[in-house]
């Protein structure tokens, strides 16, 4: 048995998992076994070194003694490079040879946050998973995975004899490619309302794309706008720009969608959903991932009605004269917003091979 510590580290908040681990002769995967999880505020630490050091020691009295980590893996919701990552919003500087000193643990490794979704998604239950089509999965198959968030992030998992090799990618920052008129207006009016050159796919399937979708939609004026929806948008115009806000307009768009009280907001979802799907089978077509794809980021789990309705495949499968290609890849929404802290876990494991 291994004794492993993940981590979560986000601008935000910052969640971290002691984890005791078990390779078995017969399964891939290890199995994990958690010992103590706690979530602080990131901004209330200088570094993640006393961070981890106050998780020790509320570890230890809660598990009856010294936790003794053997590796660590910590996702980063920032770019890793060189074994190194700086999280712009909390001026933190993360080197592993710094971690491993301060910590002493011997292995320690950074990865980013994506790329431990992509070990994260080894190890879900079946419960945790929301499976759209079941399709062919071949085990010794690459494995694609996608989530729209904040931003919209890509990434692959290629197995190994023993293990998996988990790679980030930086497609959502691929250019949007429009499937229909609607979409060639979109397109402009992105162009023309903040002044790009391009447009990134991530500027339409993300939270960010939710709001401007909202807003294209809402500019057309085909549709009118629901007075509970109205005065929100007016509460979120207000509070652009401000550090503080009340308002989470694509929250805001996605649960009005949901319950049927706005026709804008549904018709804003729709749009999202065609885009997320098309998006989903443009990397299924580079990838060819048989061992499946998977839909992260907590967007689609928690718009999983709209994402079963029939849209996201549709979108997904229109590929021309190729699209028999990847109509028989499983297709899945992960529906566990820990699926990176289980990564993380996965990877320090690996770390002991």
């Amino acid at each position: 048995m291994t004794i492993l510590l993940a981590g979560d580290v986000g601008g935000t908040k910052t969640i971290l998992r002691l984890v005791q681990a078990e390779q078995t002769d017969s399964a891939r995967l290890p199995s994990l076994k958690t010992l103590y999880e706690h979530t602080y505020s990131s901004r209330d630490f200088p570094d993640l070194v006393p961070m981890v050091r106050l998780f020790m020691d509320q570890a230890k009295d809660v598990i009856g003694e010294v936790p003794l980590p053997e590796s660590a893996c910590f996702g980063i919701a920032g770019p890793v490079v060189h074994n190194a990552s700086k999280l712009t919003n909390l001026g933190w500087v993360l080197q592993v040879e710094d971690l491993q000193r301060s910590l002493q643990i011997p292995l320690v490794t950074l990865i980013n946050d994506f790329a431990a979704v992509g070990y994260g998604v080894l190890a879900l239950p079946p419960e945790d998973i929301c499976t759209l089509r079941s399709g062919q999965p071949d085990p010794t198959g690459a494995i694609a995975i996608i989530g729209a968030g904040t931003g919209l992030g890509q990434g692959y998992v290629i197995p190994q004899r023993v293990g998996y090799r988990v790679f980030a990618t930086e497609g959502g920052h691929t250019d949007f490619s429009p499937r229909s008129e609607l979409e060639y207006q979109l397109l402009r009016f992105l162009k023309e309302r903040y002044d790009l050159r391009r447009v990134s796919v991530e500027r339409v399937v993300s939270g960010m794309g939710i709001e401007s979708i909202y807003l294209f939609m809402r500019s057309r004026g085909g549709a009118k706008e629901s007075p509970e929806m109205a005065e929100i948008f007016q509460t979120w115009q207000q509070e652009t720009g401000k550090e503080e806000k009340t308002v989470d307009l694509p929250s805001a768009i996605s649960r009005h969608a949901q319950n049927n009280r706005d026709y804008l907001c549904q018709e804003t979802m729709n749009l999202f959903v065609r885009a997320y799907g098309a998006e989903a089978g443009n990397l299924a077509l580079k990838l060819l991932p048989y061992g499946g794809v998977y839909i992260a980021g907590g967007i689609a789990a928690k718009n999983l009605p709209l994402i079963q309705q029939g849209d996201f495949l549709e979108a997904f499968d229109d590929k021309g004269r190729v699209s028999k290609a990847i109509a028989q890849i499983p297709v899945h929404v992960v529906l566990n917003p820990r699926v990176g802290l289980l990564g993380s876990a996965l990877c320090a494991a690996q770390l002991q091979n």
